[in-house]
């Protein structure tokens, strides 16, 4: 074998483990790597930020005064975005220069302008806030600024609790109007007739189930009101049936059953036992009123016709523009003049004065139990018309039988 002669690496398997002359030269032929080639490894160059300037950790930290911060002092920067985009295009020619050993770190971007800490801040001033207040525009006086909560208008009674006023509030003349009406209709009912008086009557017992529970708080009260209501439509019927003679005894049965109803129906709430004992005192007392208002059916019928005359002469009276006692003694003694003018019309005479006298009395009491306690127009409009007629109903009664 010549020097000349190759090494065959597939032909050596085939030749056996026989030994090689000394004079064969080995020649390898594959891939290998190359050393003498170094390429470039390109750094990608990081995007450009603000940085804040670089600050000694050793350095004694300074004390600055207390700043409030202020729109008027404070530097405008660009958003970062609109900054990383305009950057953008100078980084991608970067990216592809090749370097021989590596990519020059950027330089860092100008920190932006600190805040002039010397500047004075304008302190805060009350003098400015209120001329502020005042050159605003006001509001209409009967409405308040629009809200997404619903209506924020407050009533009259809510406006005096407010304000710190009296609880009391008078109806006025809308009411006591309503009030002279309904009295003139009793007596000029009860001049024709028990079944003509019943139906004014009626109306006055429903009025004063409605209004001495909104009096009270209570509303909607749909089961106590038609409680009340039915009462005295019990006391009415029980009248009809048993004569003026037995009025008392009708009456006084009526309002027993209705306190026994009342109780045995707040027993059966599951209400807290606080709202159960106030619900069913509402409930009695609005009963009782309602079956009272029932003596106009069993009074003599010109005790009704003195009685309803005065009350409509003294709640008038009482609602005009007067000063406090003037008003009082103004509305006493309408009363007596008007008992004293219809008692002239019918068998009474003078003794109408009495009656009429009484039943003004017993309407000022009323008229001021509808007006205590912040009442609103409706309580007016309902246990304000009522509660005059209503209280005056057991006077008429017991003076018309004793008088008569």
């Amino acid at each position: 074998m010549s020097n000349d002669q190759q090494y065959d690496p597939y032909a050596n398997g085939q030749q056996g483990h026989g030994q090689q002359g000394p004079d064969v030269t080995q020649t390898w032929e594959g891939q290998t790597w190359d050393t003498q080639f170094q390429p470039v490894v390109q750094q990608q160059q990081p995007p450009v930020t603000y940085e804040a300037p670089y600050q000694d950790p050793y350095a004694q930290p300074a004390y600055e005064p207390a700043y409030e911060p202020s729109y008027d002092n404070t530097a405008y920067l660009p958003p970062q975005g609109v900054v990383a985009y305009e950057q953008h295009p100078q980084q991608h020619p970067q990216q592809h220069q090749q370097q021989p050993y590596a990519a020059a770190p950027p330089a860092p971007a100008a920190p932006a302008a600190p805040v002039g800490y010397d500047t004075p801040v304008p302190a805060y001033a009350p003098e400015r806030v209120a001329e502020a207040a005042s050159a605003a525009p006001a509001a209409p006086a009967g409405y308040s600024s629009p809200t997404t909560s619903g209506n924020t208008r407050i009533t009259d009674a809510q406006r005096a609790r407010a304000e710190g006023r009296s609880p009391v509030i008078e109806p006025g003349l809308q009411p006591a109007a309503l009030t002279a009406v309904l009295g003139l209709l009793l007596a000029g009912g009860a001049a024709l007739g028990p079944y003509g008086l019943l139906v004014p009557l009626v109306l006055l017992q429903g009025l004063t189930a409605a209004g001495w529970f909104r009096l009270n708080g209570m509303w909607p009260a749909r089961q106590g009101i038609a409680l009340a209501f039915a009462g005295g439509l019990v006391a009415d019927a029980a009248l009809l049936a048993a004569g003026r003679e037995h009025a008392a005894a009708a009456i006084l049965g009526t309002l027993g059953a209705w306190v026994l109803l009342c109780l045995v129906l707040q027993l059966r709430s599951h209400a807290d036992p606080d709202e159960r004992m106030y619900g069913l005192m509402a409930g009695v007392a609005s009963a009782a009123l309602t079956v009272v208002a029932a003596g106009h059916l069993g009074a003599a019928p010109d005790a009704v016709v003195v009685g309803g005359i005065a009350v409509a002469a003294t709640v008038v009276a009482r609602a005009l523009p007067l000063p406090g006692p003037v008003s009082l003694i103004v509305a006493l003694l309408a009363g007596a003049g008007a008992g004293i003018a219809a008692g002239g019309l019918n068998d009474l005479g003078g003794s109408g004065a009495l009656i009429g006298l009484a039943a003004g009395v017993c309407a000022l009491v009323g008229l001021r139990v509808a007006s205590y306690d912040y009442p609103s127009r409706f309580v007016h409009m309902t246990a304000g018309v009522a509660l005059p007629l209503t209280a005056a109903a057991p006077a008429v009664y017991l003076l018309g039988r004793a008088l008569a």
